[in-house]
């Protein structure tokens, strides 16, 4: 648990109280945008208050009514999740800007520049989001204001998005690590173990990461995986 001295308040109103707990501010925002499932590792207290400066706990019975358990972890969650996290200017600039650098790599990932055929720099796609002064929202998720903030750029860059089919094979003595890093950066869309012990697949990525994919591949292989865009 996070020490008392470094936590911050979440708050919730629900039945005509209000509910706080004490949480670790980051890990409580993780919580929160789903980036974690751990609501206890986020509490500085295993208690439930109507006044957490005063130390003034909520009943059992207040907690049972409004959220229809007193578990404290089932209760924190709710708080958590619905309800409001003081953090500092300082907390939310940060949050801000890791947002936004996920949002600059999503998009220099999977779109690219229809008049080049390549990805978009990130330092590009930042500048048009300054550029046609997109607001992030530190509490969304990168994924759910994506469409969006890319409606918002057309104007400012091209930007196309578009999936790439490639055959890939890769040598017995590479299987294991070289489809693991396949699986992890693209859709399997066939597989087969061959008989001699190599692995073939077709698979589906972001045209934006297609040089990232075969860089990859041939670092891993020693530039004997086998590759063909379809």
């Amino acid at each position: 648990m996070v020490k008392l001295e470094e936590a911050v308040i979440a708050r919730l109103s629900s039945c005509g109280t209000t509910f706080e707990v004490l949480v670790d501010p980051e890990l409580a925002l993780a919580f929160k945008t789903g980036q974690s499932a751990d609501v206890r590792s986020a509490l500085a207290s295993d208690k439930i208050f109507k006044d957490s400066k005063k130390g003034d706990k909520a009943s059992e019975e207040m907690v049972q009514k409004a959220f229809g358990t007193s578990d404290v972890t089932k209760v924190a969650a709710e708080i958590i999740r619905k309800g409001e996290i003081q953090i500092t200017t300082e907390q939310r600039r940060k949050m801000r800007e890791q947002r936004l650098r996920q949002i600059v790599t999503l998009i220099s990932k999977r779109a690219i520049n229809p008049q080049t055929g390549a990805p978009h720099p990130p330092a590009r796609v930042e500048s048009a989001i300054n550029e046609a002064k997109v607001h992030v929202d530190e509490f969304r998720g990168a994924e759910e204001q994506l469409t969006a903030i890319i409606k918002a750029l057309r104007p400012i860059i091209p930007l196309k998005f578009e999936m790439r089919r490639i055959a890939v094979k890769i040598p017995t003595a590479y299987t294991g690590k070289a489809s693991r890093v396949v699986k992890s950066m693209a859709t399997v869309k066939q597989e087969q173990w061959l008989n001699d012990g190599s692995w073939a697949a077709v698979v589906e990525i972001p045209a934006g990461i297609q040089a990232e994919f075969f860089d990859k591949l041939n670092e891993l292989t020693r530039g004997e995986a086998q590759t063909k865009v379809l």
